[in-house]
């Protein structure tokens, strides 16, 4: 019930998630990060349990074909899941399950993986992979949403839309991108308006938070004062 694309972009280091489907709040669900190991969807009956086993799998130095299927080995359902990695080196594999719902299948390439069922039909996913493959020059979010946006234009889930969401983990313990929409007319149009105020608003900031170069962060009050001050606010820590 969803299409999704993971991807690896090893300028950045970058694991990425991106998915939209028509069901209620995707992002809570399907994508699964971690820096320097790998990225993950699970989907289609969605068991969450298979995206961290597929990561620890993969931070054991599993290739990720040999993680899903680890994962895969106890779960019961299996013939109706769909899920595909890439991981460090830029392995990708992907599973579809029997008994999922037409049309469903995969593509696997060096460096990303696009995957998707219930969909309007095999363009779908033909598109989005050729969009991902033509805009190279792009950085890997925007990338990524013109990547769903062809599949979106080629028919996309064949129930509609609803939801869509975006993760991205770079060096952290958490993601430095992480956008949801949970429930919307048009969500690829909403999920892109929502990155591009991420990248206003938190991405030129983000080497200031507290990482692990950086234990406490940018924590220089006058600096951030200044920097309030230049931005119309009226704002003064506490002395």
């Amino acid at each position: 019930m969803t299409w999704s694309i993971v991807a690896h972009d090893p300028a950045t280091g970058a694991f990425a998630v991106a998915v939209t489907t028509c069901n209620f709040a995707v992002g809570a669900s399907c994508p699964h990060v971690r820096a320097g190991v790998g990225a993950v969807s699970t989907q289609s009956f969605t068991n969450r349990y298979l995206g961290p086993a597929v990561l620890d799998g993969m931070a054991r130095g599993l290739p990720p074909a040999a993680a899903i299927e680890g994962a895969l080995a106890g779960d019961d359902g299996r013939h109706l899941r769909q899920i595909h990695a890439v991981d460090r080196f830029g392995r990708s594999a992907a599973f579809t399950g029997a008994n999922c719902v037409e049309w469903a299948g995969e593509h696997s390439s060096a460096g990303f993986s696009v995957a998707g069922n219930m969909l309007a039909g095999p363009a779908v996913l033909h598109d989005t992979v050729a969009a991902f493959a033509a805009h190279g020059d792009h950085p890997l979010p925007e990338r990524l949403v013109l990547a769903l946006e062809a599949g979106e234009a080629a028919g996309g889930d064949r129930r509609g839309r609803q939801s869509a969401a975006m993760k991205m983990v770079t060096t952290e313990d958490f993601p430095d991108l992480d956008i949801r929409v949970d429930d919307h007319p048009v969500p690829l149009e909403e999920l892109t308006r929502l990155l591009a105020i991420w990248r206003r608003d938190r991405a030129p900031f983000l080497d200031r938070q507290p990482r692990k170069t950086n234990p406490a962060g940018h924590v220089d009050m006058e600096a951030i004062e200044v920097a309030w001050k230049a931005a119309g606010l009226d704002l003064r820590f506490r002395r």
